[in-house]
């Protein structure tokens, strides 16, 4: 209720998703997720592809590429 008018407030349930793959499978992780989440309607998402500097496993040292 707002100023005397009743609004119905319908949200959107959202979830956040981190991955993290190598060069060569950005692009079918990425066709791979939109294939799984495009429903046509508002709310689908964004992808955001971003580098990723450095990984390392803290439990055995590995880094980069053995990281992943």
């Amino acid at each position: 209720m707002y100023r005397g008018a009743e609004y119905v407030v319908d949200f959107l349930p959202k979830i956040k998703i981190e991955i993290v793959v190598a060069d060569q499978t950005v692009e079918p992780a990425i066709e791979a997720i939109i294939k799984a989440a495009r429903t046509g309607k508002i709310g689908d998402g964004k992808i955001f592809v971003m580098p990723v500097e450095q990984v390392v496993r803290i439990r055995t040292g590995e880094s980069n590429e053995a990281a992943i």
